[in-house]
């Protein structure tokens, strides 16, 4: 009986130390390992996101001389407003309207009608219609202000807090939004990070991003795009823990009954 007490014993220890043994790796949880060995000069250029179609543009212009003059072109809508949650009461509050980039690319714009706007950056689309307006409907070259109202990114899969996260400077890289998802969980892949991006055209690609790898920062998709999706894989650590997670607690459970009954059995026949 002796035997069979030692074999039960030996059995739950080697199972635990197996489970422990599966832990992830160190070496696969530090970003940007190899930061001595990269060419930074690759990545030496500003990025400045384009339009796409959906995008929401809100566009102000203003003359300093004469502001009633770009009235016209700075419309607003009457947004409603809840003051008072228990009394449901609210008002109306006037707000700049947005313009929608259509699928084609374009906004309508007043005076100027059908704009093609898709692909343009920010400053770009400021001076392009500073320059329609200026001369034919306007005296004073104007100063025009675009801001992308929808400028979004979503975070999901094995980090801290997946959500949908807007941008309000119109520029995010993949760190960041990672950061504003409370960083990925040390069940992440780091080495294996996807991004779902779709294009202007529609078309759509999934990228792996090795996070370890410093030059991560010189590769074309670690600025992103507005709706750019990132997917952070669960380790296989997490992967068997998420299949078999019941069966392990009920594994563990019956070795320690089979410890119990053989040290029962060995104290009662010895």
């Amino acid at each position: 009986m002796k035997k069979i007490f030692n074999l039960a014993l030996m059995t739950l220890i080697g199972t635990q130390m197996l489970f422990f043994a599966s832990c992830t790796s160190y070496k696969n949880v530090p970003y940007i390992q190899n930061s001595a060995y990269v060419d930074y000069s690759e990545g030496a250029r500003l990025y400045d996101a384009r339009i796409m179609p959906k995008d929401q543009l809100t566009i102000t212009v203003n003359c300093p001389r004469d502001p009633e003059a770009t009235a016209i072109y700075n419309l607003t809508v009457q947004t409603e407003i809840t003051l008072n949650m228990s009394r449901r009461t609210s008002t109306q509050q006037p707000s700049l309207q947005t313009y929608l980039v259509s699928n084609k690319g374009e906004i309508n714009f007043p005076e100027l009608g059908m704009l093609k706007v898709v692909g343009m950056t920010k400053t770009e689309l400021e001076e392009y219609i500073a320059n329609k307006l200026h001369g034919q409907y306007l005296k004073e070259k104007p100063i025009v202000t675009v801001t992308m109202s929808n400028y979004k990114v979503a975070v999901m899969g094995e980090v801290s807090q997946p959500g949908i996260y807007t941008v309000t400077n119109g520029k995010v890289n993949i760190f960041e939004a990672l950061a504003m998802a409370r960083d990925l969980t040390i069940h992440g892949q780091r080495e294996n990070v996807k991004l779902i991006r779709e294009d202007a055209t529609g078309r759509k690609e999934v990228v792996e991003l090795n996070l370890n790898d410093a030059n991560v920062i010189n590769s074309p998709y670690y600025q992103l795009q507005q709706n750019d999706i990132i997917y952070v894989t669960p380790n296989k650590v997490k992967a068997k823990n998420s299949g078999i997670g019941s069966e392990t607690s009920l594994w563990f459970s019956a070795t320690s009954i089979l410890v119990s009954l053989a040290s029962l059995l060995y104290n009662i026949l010895k």
